[in-house]
C-alpha cells in the first residue's frame, strides 16, 4: 500500500486499488489505518505519504556513523572539486542517494537523499563489483566480468555521460574494514571538461577519511588535503 503511494505521490481510492492490485475494500481499510497512525495524510478524497513516515525514514543509516564521519569530508571535497558530491548505497537493485551536497551539475543530475537510479551509476558499478560472491543481483551484462575486475584494480568506477548527458561521476568505497568491506560509495558528479584523473585521486581520498571515520571516533580523523581539480582532457584512469 504504502509503495502505491510513493509512485501515485498523491491519489484517490480508485487510483491506488488500480495500482496496488489489492481489493478496494482492503485498500480502503488500510488507508484508514495508515491515516490514524499519521503514516498517511488524507485530503480530501485523495491520499499522500504523512509526516511520521518522514520522520522514521530520516532516522535510517546505512551505517549508525556514516553521517557524521561523512559530513567534513564531502564538504571539503565538495569546496575543493565544485562537484555534487553524495554518498550512495545499493538497494534493491537501484543506486539509493542517501546524502548529499550540490555542486555545479546540480541542475543537471540533483542529488537529493532518498533518489534512485538505475545500478549501472558509477557509484552502483563500484558497489556490485566490491559486493560478496554470489550476490542476488540480476542478469548482469556480457562483457561485467571485465569491467568489474578493471573497477577493482583502479579501485575506482567512472560514468563518462552514460546514465546524464553532461555528467561525469567517479565513485570510490566508504569501507568498513582493512578487508575493504564496502557499506557505501562516495561519488562525486561534475562536467565532462573536469580532469577526472585528479577528481578520482581527490574521491578517493575522501573515501578513506570516511571510512576511518566509520572504524574510529569521528574526531580523530585527521584533516585530509585533497588535489585540486582543473578542466583537462587528460584520461582518466580505467574501471568505467
Amino acid at each position: 500500500m504504502l509503495e502505491a503511494i510513493e509512485q501515485t505521490e498523491e491519489a484517490g481510492l480508485t487510483a491506488l486499488t488500480a495500482r496496488s492490485g489489492l481489493p478496494k475494500t482492503t485498500v480502503y481499510r488500510l488507508l484508514e489505518q495508515l491515516v490514524a497512525l499519521g503514516v498517511v495524510e488524507q485530503h480530501g478524497t485523495s491520499y499522500r505519504m504523512g509526516p511520521r513516515i518522514f520522520r522514521l525514514g530520516l532516522g535510517w543509516r546505512p551505517h549508525p556513523r556514516l553521517r557524521l564521519a561523512s559530513a567534513a569530508p564531502m564538504r571539503r571535497l565538495a569546496d575543493v572539486t565544485g562537484a555534487t558530491v553524495g554518498i550512495c548505497v545499493l538497494r534493491e537493485g537501484r543506486t539509493l542517494a542517501v546524502h548529499g551536497i550540490p555542486g555545479t551539475v546540480e541542475h543537471l543530475a540533483p542529488l537529493q537523499p532518498g533518489a534512485t537510479w538505475p545500478w549501472s551509476t558509477a557509484a552502483g558499478k563500484l558497489l556490485v563489483a566490491l559486493a560478496p560472491r554470489g550476490a542476488p543481483f540480476g542478469p548482469l551484462p556480457v562483457s561485467w566480468r571485465r569491467q568489474a575486475a578493471a573497477i577493482r584494480d583502479a579501485g575506482v568506477s567512472l560514468d563518462r555521460e552514460e546514465l546524464v548527458p553532461g555528467v561525469c561521476c567517479v565513485a570510490a568505497p566508504v569501507t568498513t574494514s582493512a578487508r575493504g568491506d564496502a557499506v557505501a560509495a562516495l561519488c562525486a558528479m561534475v562536467e565532462p571538461a573536469q580532469d577526472l584523473r585528479q577528481l578520482a585521486q581527490a574521491v578517493t581520498l575522501a573515501g578513506r577519511a570516511v571510512s576511518a571515520g566509520l572504524r574510529g571516533p569521528a574526531r580523530t580523523v585527521r584533516r585530509v588535503t585533497y588535489p585540486r581539480t582543473a578542466t583537462s582532457n587528460a584520461s582518466p584512469p580505467t574501471g568505467s
